[in-house]
Order: structure tokens, then sequence, then C-alpha cells
């Protein structure tokens, strides 16, 4: 049974940073490229960052591109989101994803989210 498990969301000002993780079980995580969905109340869930299996690639969304880092650490089953000079609009729930580079309709398996609140 696949579980990806989010943590570290929370409240925090405009300006301040927070780090997401993702643990995953139940798969070769080794194998799975790994990203991260963001979605607002009301809103489409975005694509946000994601990293190639082996941490050699990453991509991301314009809007957090020098603000955010992904990462990974496959001796751990862990993906990483660093997020910098957080904004109001990066208020948001954010899912781990496990098989995708930034296409939604590749991911095989989701996270339950965890929840980023930016006050301004």
């Amino acid at each position: 049974q696949v579980q990806l498990v989010e943590s570290g969301g929370g409240l925090v000002q405009a300006g301040g940073s927070l780090r997401l993780s993702c643990a995953a079980s139940g798969l070769t995580f080794s194998s799975y490229a790994m990203g991260w969905f963001r979605q607002a109340p009301g809103k489409e869930r975005e694509f946000v960052a994601a990293i190639s299996w082996n941490g050699g690639s990453t991509r991301y969304v314009d809007s957090v591109k020098g603000r955010f880092t992904i990462s990974r650490d496959n001796s751990k089953n862990t993906v990483y989101l660093q997020m910098n000079s957080l904004k109001p609009e990066d208020t948001a729930l954010y899912y781990c994803a496990a098989g995708t580079m930034g296409d939604i309709r590749t991911v095989r398996y989701w996270g339950q989210g965890t929840q980023v609140t930016v006050s301004s």
C-alpha cells in the first residue's frame, strides 16, 4: 500500500519560511519523479515544483522560482519543499505527488495534503 504523508505546513506571516516534507512508503521511491501541487479554495489544483528520480533535474512554476526549492533524500524516501519569502497568494493545501515532472495527468499517487496559510 502506497502512502505519501506530508508534514510541515502551518500559519506564517508574509516573508516567512516553511519547509514541507513528504515521506513515502510502499513504493520504490528512488524510481519516481516527485512533485508538489497546491490547491487554493475555489481554484484548480496547480503544479508547484518537481524533481527527477535522482535529483538531477527540477522544475518550478514561474510564480515560485527563486523562492521555493525542491529536494529529495532517496535514503530517507522523502521529498522536501523549502518555501522562502512566502506571500499570501501562496496560501493553499499543498499535495505531494509521485510519478510526475509537472503534468498532473501522470501522477500515480497523491498525499493527503498539508495546509499552508500565509498572513499579510
